[in-house]
């Protein structure tokens, strides 16, 4: 599958619970695209309702600080007015850690899924909350010295 195509089906969502349902049914929280493996990250609102995503029971955008710099961001709208967000694609090989939770969340409803060497299985929400406490810290690849400093001399 194309990254446009997957970014396409999302907008075929009415609720966040059907959003979630159609990134579970395109393989996600890890989806290969291109030939790449990437780590699915959606964050967004329908009609004022949010929805994120956590790893490791903290916000994503947190969990991947810099390293969000060097993935790849495409919005998306739904059918019903006000609806939409970001799917952001995290190139599995950035991360470094083994194993870690992922969780697709909104004010009242999540999936949650355990990756592990590579391969995500989904779990409760009370396990989820349990594994919280024992998860390594999550690590991933942010940018180099090197990238930063063009950065800045890009940004001035």
């Amino acid at each position: 599958m194309k990254v446009e195509g997957f970014v396409a089906s999302l907008r075929n969502a009415e609720t966040i619970g059907e959003l979630f349902r159609i990134l579970t049914e395109k393989g996600a929280p890890i989806v290969e695209l291109d030939g790449r493996r990437f780590l699915i990250v959606v964050e967004g609102d329908f009609e004022g309702r949010k929805f994120w995503t956590e790893i490791n029971g903290e916000r994503a955008n947190q969990a991947l600080g810099d390293a969000m710099l060097n993935s790849s961001s495409f919005p998306f709208k739904c059918k019903k007015p006000y609806t939409g967000g970001n799917v952001i694609f995290v190139s599995f090989d950035d991360i470094e850690t083994k194993k870690f939770l992922i969780a697709y969340r909104d004010p009242e409803y999540g999936l949650f899924y355990l990756v592990e060497n590579g391969e995500a299985r989904e779990i409760t929400g009370e396990e989820y909350e349990k594994l919280k406490a024992e998860m390594p810290e999550f690590k991933i690849k942010g940018m180099s010295e090197e990238q930063m400093d063009m950065m800045g001399a890009f940004f001035g």
